[in-house]
């Protein structure tokens, strides 16, 4: 059996290798081959996917980072070491896009969610300031109905009272509970202090490693 060292060793390892973008998707018909394990980070604009991918791969610019939401307008594939593939979903929930623009966009973030065979995990990301909204409760739905297992993140938990963080944590595994596709955990990450990114790297490792020669 992995230790827990060992585990950590190796989930290290994993994301020190090479991490580089090989796909763009803006259309289904865009979409790479499948082929590697994936896992897709999804979440609201502006809830710091991009950060968080360049935080667990130790690179600033991996994926491009915007203040101004809504910027991401198509799915972005990272090869990580050749072991598996880190994908960065458009965001949702923006209110100030075009409807017909936003409605596009959520088609094909759920078409890919429901039919992506090497789709070994879904990373939902959720901003601890402001803890699971409307939009995020519709995804969570999808993932349901698709089978697709999710575990949820808590991100900029360092925007948050430190009294305040282990609430915020209960709050979103309390909801998480009521659904089926969900992982029964949470991690509370900050792309900036480096909190959780650890342990969210050991999860997709320990993945990976349940998932070899599936």
């Amino acid at each position: 059996m992995t230790t827990t060292e060992g585990a950590d060793t190796q989930a290290g390892k994993l994301f020190a290798a090479p991490c580089e973008f090989f796909a763009g998707a803006a259309s289904l018909s865009a979409l790479p081959p499948e082929g590697r394990a994936e896992f897709a980070f999804i979440g609201r604009s502006n809830v710091g996917k991009s950060s968080l991918v360049n935080a667990l791969t130790g690179r600033n610019a991996l994926a491009r980072v915007s203040q101004t939401p809504g910027r991401t307008r198509q799915i972005n594939f990272f090869n990580l070491g050749d072991a598996c593939t880190l994908v960065d979903l458009p965001g949702y929930g923006y209110a100030k896009i075009a409807k017909a623009e936003q409605a596009r966009w959520q088609e094909l973030i759920f078409t890919y969610l429901r039919g992506r065979a090497c789709l070994k995990r879904a990373i939902l990301l959720i901003d601890a300031r402001r803890g699971l909204m409307e939009s995020d409760h519709s995804v969570m739905a999808l993932l349901d109905r698709a089978a697709v297992s999710y575990l949820a993140v808590l991100t900029k938990i360092d925007c948050v009272a430190r009294e305040d963080q282990e609430q915020a944590c209960t709050s979103a595994l309390a909801e998480l509970s009521r659904h089926g596709a969900a992982y029964p955990e949470v991690l509370a990450t900050s792309a900036q202090s480096g909190a959780g990114v650890d342990e969210l790297r050991q999860h997709i490792w320990s993945v990976l490693v349940a998932n070899a020669g599936a």
